[in-house]
């Protein structure tokens, strides 16, 4: 147990049976009554997010969620399979807990698993991650007054925009949060 004055930006909050991740707080005092906490907490398995002002010295649960450094196996139709890098135990973690980040991940990749009691919450890539294009159409120039972009279909079969001057077979750096390109590598 701690107080609403101890919270931090990615502490998690065991709230009502839910788990609630701390993505922004701030400390407010009013002309009149006591101080108040203003947080912005993001619900960890669904990812919604509410606005939540608890009263100043008010306790809170804080969940214990152990982030381990896990290397990405293999997928075996049914879930993804991770091995935790210190212990070398397998842990199947099913798609719907993976999400986005099987659009990135390749084999032998390092990834961190958040676990609350032994259940999978979700999987953090690193920010930006290297992928090979697996497919592209050749780039046509023409009339354009800025730079335009192609689709081009990454080595695990996700698909991105990219500029027109990237051919297939080139190594590209890919943000992981929103699936922008970042450069070639």
């Amino acid at each position: 147990m701690a107080t609403t004055n101890d919270l931090k930006n990615g502490m998690v909050l065991n709230l009502d049976g839910q788990l609630w991740s701390v993505v922004w707080f701030q400390h407010h005092k009013p002309g009149k009554g006591g101080a108040v906490v203003r947080t912005k907490l993001k619900n960890v398995l669904s990812g919604k997010v509410v606005d939540k002002t608890f009263n100043a010295d008010v306790k809170v649960d804080i969940a214990t969620v152990d982030k381990r450094d896990m290397t990405y196996l293999y997928n075996d139709g049914e879930a993804y399979v991770f091995m935790d890098a210190t212990t070398f135990d397998q842990m199947p973690i099913p798609p719907d807990v993976v999400g986005d980040a099987a659009h990135f991940m390749l084999e032998n990749q390092e990834a961190t698993v958040a676990i609350h009691e032994d259940i999978p919450l979700y999987v953090e890539l690193p920010a930006s991650v290297e992928l090979t294009i697996d497919y592209t159409e050749p780039g046509l120039q023409g009339d354009r007054s800025t730079g335009g972009t192609k689709p081009a279909r990454l080595e695990t079969g996700y698909e991105i925009a990219v500029p027109l001057f990237i051919t297939t077979g080139e190594k590209v750096k890919v943000d992981t949060r929103s699936g922008d390109y970042l450069g070639r590598v």
